[in-house]
């Protein structure tokens, strides 16, 4: 009997802690967490269209955005504001402030609008390529309308990777158990900190608890690069690929510099990668000189310059170190 007290109690108290953390988690981000609503004459597929008749011709919607820096920059999807004529940004408080687009990139479904307000309250980036399967991941959003709702689960997997309704296939993403409806996207998944570690960007109907994020280490690249530049323009491969651990064994074999690379889930009919001999199941450890660790490192290296520029690819293939030529052309 005494045994079984004090397991209840544990049980409890692991609870309290759990519950603990999520409540103090949802006050730190709410502030942050804003309602993006928009009008204009180019709907997104999973934006929810509330409020009362437009007019003949305008669509109107909504989706979720949060503050990432105290000077007013917001993240959200590009989907949801993608094709907008008006953009307002309504906080918890029922504040509302005007919003204009700084860029958007469609291929990662991340877009940047900027608006004014005094006391802004801006969340931080957590690292992304250090989450674990089965750690706490949390989301805040409006589903459906419904101001700064809180949902609670883990991270289920990493590495996946995630085609847009526009057809764009977004590499890294993570994978939640926490609960997202249309009008969360846009909005942030934290840790058990507070820092974000992804986006919410997508959920799969009529599936219940498999929801996707844009890894937050993307985010911040894609970000950068709109805040200084506006848009995104990159080299282009035709590779379908996510990052994985690779076997110790095989690093100490080949000499390898990183511990990890990207994984080739799939090759494009007829574009660079297919025509410089990449196949599936390849892992790209290096591009150039540079190692690669992962597909932000990739990413990061097909910039607009790198078009049309042969590079050499060294892979690992059937546990053998090989290397190809590719060349990559710009992504129209």
């Amino acid at each position: 009997m005494l045994a079984q007290a004090r397991s209840d109690r544990d049980d409890r108290e692991l609870l309290d802690a759990y519950s603990q953390t999520v409540a103090a988690v949802a006050e730190q981000v709410s502030p942050s967490v804003v309602k993006i609503a928009v009008q204009g004459s180019e709907p997104g597929p999973a934006r929810t269209r509330p409020g009362p008749p437009r007019q003949p011709g305008e669509s109107s919607g909504s989706g979720s955005g949060f503050v990432m820096t105290p000077d007013g920059y917001v993240l959200t999807n590009s989907h949801v504001v993608h094709g907008a004529k008006r953009i307002s940004a309504i906080f918890q408080d029922g504040q509302r402030a005007p919003a204009q687009l700084v860029g958007d990139d469609p291929q990662t479904d991340i877009a940047l609008v900027r608006i004014e307000g005094p006391n802004l309250a801006a969340l931080s980036f957590g690292d992304s390529s250090s989450l674990r399967v089965g750690q706490l991941a949390i989301a805040v959003g409006n589903p459906y309308g419904f101001d700064c709702t809180v949902t609670a689960g883990v991270v289920s997997a990493l590495g996946r990777s995630l085609r847009t309704s526009t057809g764009h296939l977004i590499d890294d993403v993570i994978q939640t158990d926490a609960a997202l409806n249309p009008g969360n996207s846009g909005g942030p998944l934290v840790d058990s900190r507070g820092q974000v570690i992804g986006v919410n960007t997508a959920m799969i109907m009529p599936a219940q608890g498999i929801c996707f994020a844009i890894a937050a280490n993307t985010v911040s690249f894609v970000m950068s690069k709109l805040i200084h530049e506006g848009r995104i323009r990159r080299s282009y491969l035709g590779v379908g690929g996510q990052t994985v651990p690779l076997h110790r064994r095989l690093v100490r074999f080949h000499g390898l510099p990183t511990e990890s690379g990207v994984f080739v889930a799939s090759v494009e009919p007829n574009s660079p990668a297919a025509r410089g001999g990449l196949r599936d199941g390849d892992l790209i450890v290096a591009y150039g000189d540079k190692p690669i660790a992962g597909i932000d490192d990739l990413h990061r290296l097909l910039t607009e310059e790198q078009a049309g520029v042969g590079a050499t690819l060294t892979i690992i293939r059937d546990l053998k170190r090989e290397t190809v030529e590719v060349t990559p052309t710009l992504r129209q």
